[in-house]
């Protein structure tokens, strides 16, 4: 997990947490079930207070980003509908086969629009 604090920018450094954290779950950076770091240790290693984190993990708690289980962490929730999930693996899977099959993010989108007009056109 890779999360960059700008203190310049208008936004508060929790919500900056917040929707990075968020973005990267919804994007499968961070996969269903990823362990986070504790708020304690995010904390540090972002030069933040520990309240900070934690009213981000709060907000993200709310949201049904993440989870948490009592002393055993706090984990990626599993988000939207079974459908959904299941679409959001088969796409990173995807994303995955296309990086190592080396091509481009716009040859990867192109081949996706192509089946996709094929299945829903008729």
């Amino acid at each position: 997990m890779t999360l960059k604090i700008h203190i310049d920018d208008s936004a508060a450094p929790y919500e900056q947490v917040r929707a990075q954290i968020s973005e990267q779950a919804r994007s499968g950076v961070l996969p269903v079930g990823y362990r986070l770091p504790t708020v304690r240790g995010l904390a540090e290693s972002l030069g933040l207070a520990a309240n900070t984190v934690a009213k981000a993990y709060r907000a993200l708690e709310s949201d049904g980003v993440i989870e948490t289980r009592g002393r055993n962490g706090t984990f990626v929730a599993a988000a939207g509908s079974a459908a959904e999930r299941e679409l959001a693996a088969a796409a990173q899977t995807y994303v995955e086969r296309a990086r190592r099959l080396g091509l481009t993010q716009a040859d990867a989108l192109a081949a996706v629009q192509d089946a996709l007009r094929a299945a829903y056109s008729g």
